[in-house]
Order: structure tokens, then C-alpha cells, then sequence
């Protein structure tokens, strides 16, 4: 019989192209977590800089990262540009760091510089179906429902401006509602580069009925969390 399944949502500081801070600032978010799952915003170890150097997986940088995973048994998924290039999620725990998903719908000014990814990704944690998906991802019907269609639950790193902040919540209830999953968004706090001054924040867990069961605020450095059924 499938276990409960702890998932969290960060908004950790994130400093401009700074892979090691990040990366060590992502470590502290999991230890405090105490989750199976923790889900980073987009972008999250190099904040949203277009031409930030694509993070190899093998990167040293991340040691701090895979170490603290390794130390609480957590998987770890943080955004980050990988080689292609595009905006990836990388998947980070005991056995070390691979990309599980390349961002497949790109937004603004994201095709100057980023290839849309080819296909959708669903992690397999503890018997549990996780989706994955990008920011804008989140917001075109097809991607969920390809997604969700296979999947127990759709996780989402995402990015949005304060005066956007409502827009990953009436995303996260629509495809809730719209395929019965549990949806965990990890919102930006702060300021993350690119022009974003301030983040929304806001990172949130929701029930397949779309009633949120874990809410962050506005602030950097939260952590919440939430436990699948």
C-alpha cells in the first residue's frame, strides 16, 4: 500500500549567478523541510538571468545540495539552466544530480535564448506519480493534461511578479480541478534578476479538490509543506 508522501515548497534567497551560495541556501532549505520532496522556483540556482551559464550536473558547486539531500533521504528539485541550452529541473538526491525535465513552453524573451524542451517528465518517488512542469507550463491546458494524465500530483518551479501574485494559484486550482492531482508550486520570493524586483512569493501546496493545504507569504526564505494521500 502506497505511503503518504511529505512534499515541500521553497522560496530560498537566491543571489545572481551565485551556484555556490544558491546551491548552499537550497541545503539549508532541505534540512529544514523535513520532506520526502522539496520543489525550488524556476530558476532557482542561478536566479532568472538569461545568460547565466548553463549548471552541469556534475557540477562541484551543488556538493552542499546533494550532501543534505543525502543526509535527510529528500529529492530535491531546483530550476536551473542546463545544456541545449534550456531551462531545466534538476533532480538532486542521495545517488547524486541529473536533469529530469527541460521547460517545454518559453515565455518573453526565453526563445532568444533557451530550446523548448521535447517531451513532458514524470518522476516515480515511493509509488507516487509526480509531474513536472515550468512556470509558464503551468498555464497552457495541454501541458497538464499530457502531464496529469499520467501523473498523482503536478510540481511546478515557477516565477511571477508581485503584481501578478494571484496568477500561480488560479493556475494551480484549475488544474487541480481539472484533472484531480495534487499541485505543489514553489513561487520566487525577492528579488531573483531579470528585471523581477519583486517576486510574488506565495508558494503553496493544493488538494486534488483545490483547497490549499500549505501557503508561504511573500517572504524570502520560506519553507511549507504539505502531505500527499
Amino acid at each position: 500500500m502506497r505511503r503518504p508522501l511529505r512534499v515541500a515548497v521553497a522560496q530560498p534567497l537566491t543571489r545572481s549567478h551565485d551556484v555556490a551560495g544558491n546551491a548552499d541556501r537550497h541545503a539549508a532549505a532541505v534540512r529544514a523541510a523535513g520532506a520526502r520532496v522539496v520543489v525550488f522556483p524556476e530558476l532557482s540556482l542561478t536566479g532568472y538571468e538569461l545568460a547565466a551559464a548553463p549548471v552541469d550536473p556534475a557540477d562541484p558547486r551543488l556538493a552542499p545540495l546533494r550532501a543534505a539531500c543525502a543526509a535527510t533521504g529528500t529529492l530535491a528539485l531546483a530550476g536551473a539552466p542546463v545544456a541545449g541550452p534550456h531551462i531545466g529541473v534538476l533532480a538532486v538526491d542521495g545517488d547524486g544530480v541529473r536533469v529530469a525535465y527541460r521547460k517545454m513552453w518559453l515565455g518573453g524573451a526565453e526563445p532568444q535564448r533557451f530550446r523548448p524542451g521535447r517531451r513532458p517528465a514524470v518522476l516515480d518517488v515511493d509509488g507516487w506519480r509526480l509531474g513536472l512542469a515550468v512556470c509558464k507550463d503551468t498555464g497552457v491546458p495541454e501541458h497538464a493534461a499530457t502531464v496529469a494524465a499520467g501523473a498523482d500530483a503536478y510540481l511546478a518551479g515557477v516565477l511571477e511578479s508581485a503584481d501578478d501574485a494571484a496568477v500561480p494559484e488560479e493556475r494551480a486550482c484549475r488544474v487541480a480541478a481539472a484533472h484531480g492531482v495534487w499541485v505543489a508550486t514553489a513561487s520566487f520570493a525577492g528579488s531573483t534578476g531579470g528585471g523581477y524586483t519583486r517576486a510574488a512569493g506565495g508558494s503553496g501546496i493544493w488538494s486534488p479538490a483545490g483547497v490549499a493545504v500549505a501557503r508561504a507569504g511573500a517572504d524570502v526564505g520560506e519553507v511549507v509543506g504539505g502531505t500527499l494521500r
